[in-house]
């Protein structure tokens, strides 16, 4: 359980420059300029709740479907297929290959933009709430890279607690951005935005080393009978 809380952890962490690129200008647009301080931060807390709770809600659709993959004794093959994918994202990243980019993720997030729109106009706090519910389902590579995880984990627990310490890890950006903006420079955050692609890297590598089967204890431990043991009757 560790090992995933840190994992999420550190994908929400590195996420969060990702973040303030990509949903910065929501939190910069969301309704708090008339509020009090105390009803700013709250409001501010609401909407990031609202995405972490939505992350949490895909670890565990991802989780369940990791589980079904494992119960079928392809856990193995799963983990050398995320592991993949991660390396072909990342060498997308180096490349500058837009063919990810698919017209239909464009049309998804125009969805959500629109009704976000309506919200803004609201002066409830609960409404900031259901904003960052929309925006945890706005087509983001770095949450389908922290749900990828969560698909590894196969396990709908830890699935869920895998994707809601990667919601914390952006949190503090997160959190800085709504109270007082954009508080680095530009050439720093696409610095450290460059570093994001060799993360992945990493990740994807260890991934597909895992799934090898190579009997070295922690990075690619022997995987278990464990799929027959479950459903065994005896």
């Amino acid at each position: 359980m560790l090992q995933v809380a840190i994992t999420g952890l550190t994908i929400g962490l590195i996420s969060g420059f990702h973040c303030v690129g990509m949903c910065g200008p929501i939190a910069f647009s969301l309704p708090v300029q008339s509020l009090t301080t105390l009803q700013r931060s709250m409001a501010i807390l609401l909407y990031n709740a609202g995405r972490i709770f939505t992350y949490v809600l895909l670890g565990i659709l991802f989780g369940v479907s990791g589980r079904l993959v494992y119960l079928a004794g392809y856990q193995q093959l799963l983990s050398i297929t995320v592991g993949s994918i991660f390396t072909l994202v990342a060498l997308g990243y180096f490349t500058k290959n837009k063919t990810l980019q698919k017209p239909i993720f464009k049309k998804i997030q125009n969805k959500l933009w629109l009704l976000s729109d309506k919200l803004f106009t609201s002066k409830k706090l609960y409404t900031h709430f259901v904003i960052g519910n929309l925006n945890g389902l706005l087509p983001c590579g770095m949450v389908y890279f922290a749900a990828s995880a969560a698909l590894a984990t196969g396990s709908l627990k830890m699935g869920a607690f895998l994707m809601l310490f990667f919601g914390l890890g952006t949190l503090p950006l997160m959190m800085l951005i709504g109270q007082f903006g954009f508080f680095l420079s530009l050439t720093i955050r696409n610095k450290i935005k460059r570093t994001v692609p060799y993360f992945i890297m990493i990740m994807g590598i260890l991934l597909i080393v895992r799934g090898l089967n190579l009997g070295i204890p922690y990075l690619s431990p022997h995987f278990s009978n464990t799929a027959a043991a479950a459903i065994s009757c005896h």
